[in-house]
């Protein structure tokens, strides 16, 4: 080998040390990309935890809010059939009670 070939094969060495001296850096500029945009899916989805969390509380909070009038409903009928029939007892008595 010659000192010219020697010469060449330095100098291809040398441009394909800088080639992947620059594969090296594009690299790892993805590596880091790739592991911010990592970093970024847990945050959502640490995100999305805590929002499907106050989902399912506020969804309780509704169906307690929504009970509320039907129990209402129900205290208010309950409350008017016993007045009714206090009073239809009421009657029949005093009818009784007259008769005797």
């Amino acid at each position: 080998m010659g000192e010219a070939e020697i010469a060449v094969r330095i100098e291809v060495h040398e441009h394909d040390i800088e080639s992947l001296k620059y594969r090296v850096n594009d690299l790892e500029g993805q590596s880091k990309a790739i592991q911010e945009l990592a970093i970024s899916v847990n945050r959502m989805a640490v995100s999305m935890e805590n929002m499907l969390q106050e989902l399912n509380r506020q969804g309780e909070r509704l169906e307690a809010l929504e009970r509320v009038p039907a129990e209402t409903g129900k205290l208010v009928k309950t409350a008017i059939i016993t007045a009714l029939t206090g009073s239809i007892v009421g009657a029949v008595m005093t009818a009784v009670l007259t008769l005797f």
